[in-house]
């Protein structure tokens, strides 16, 4: 009787595997031997696609990157374009980095040779100089969006206190009376909190845009 044939080893199952493993257990939990058992191949077979662990992990961070939607791009070649471009691209982001907060701290040393990271830092700059934006201010631009999305990934504050009215003593904590609340809501505190900050970025680079492009304002 013929064996029943291992599903190939490849590429897309290697850092499929290691994604949920980064997922469920963070970056320290991944390691060779952990894939191949997880796999179900011998520890030498995963060189045969990636040389190092932190390769594995930046081709993860790449499949993350890959989510992201960059189509409301497309269109930008003049000032109305690039702030409702611009506030798309950001919720797109941090949707696809809330689904994988592990591994944020990997994408957060920036796009090196991943090819998806690069299509997204291309697709950003690309779009602010086709709408106006000096080459300088536009590298600016994309740093600045890209240090906002990834932090904002990294954890949730409404999670960060405790569901116990007890924990916070009005006698040393005055003000947070209510904070034992803010766990059960931590759509509507994370998500607001996320759109109250990208407003005020977004509005603050409007202002910049206006006073580099006066002649975009006359009548």
């Amino acid at each position: 009787m013929a064996r029943p044939r291992k599903p190939l080893l490849s590429r897309n199952r290697i850092v499929e595997a290691a994604g949920e493993l980064v997922d469920a257990e963070g970056l320290e939990a991944v390691s060779t031997r952990r894939l191949a058992a997880a796999l179900g191949v011998s520890g030498p077979s995963l060189y045969n696609h990636f040389r190092t662990k932190d390769a594995i992990l930046e081709a993860v961070a790449d499949a993350v990157s890959a989510r992201v939607d960059l189509s409301m791009f497309d269109g930008v070649d003049g000032p109305s374009d690039w702030r409702p471009a611009l506030h798309a691209w950001a919720h797109s982001y941090r949707a696809a980095l809330a689904d994988h907060p592990n591994i944020v701290p990997v994408l957060a040393r920036g796009p090196g040779r991943r090819p998806a990271g690069l299509r997204l830092a291309d697709a950003v700059f690309g779009a602010m100089t086709a709408a106006g934006w000096p080459p300088a201010q536009a590298t600016r631009i994309g740093a600045l969006m890209r240090y906002f999305i990834l932090g904002s990934a990294v954890a949730s504050f409404a999670q960060g206190f405790v569901d116990d009215e007890t924990a916070y003593d009005p006698a040393d904590y005055p003000h947070l009376g209510q904070a034992h609340l803010l766990a059960d809501r931590r759509h509507e505190v994370d998500e607001g909190a996320f759109e109250t900050g990208l407003t005020a970025l977004l509005d603050g680079l409007t202002l910049q845009y206006e006073a580099l492009r006066p002649e975009t304002h006359r009548p």
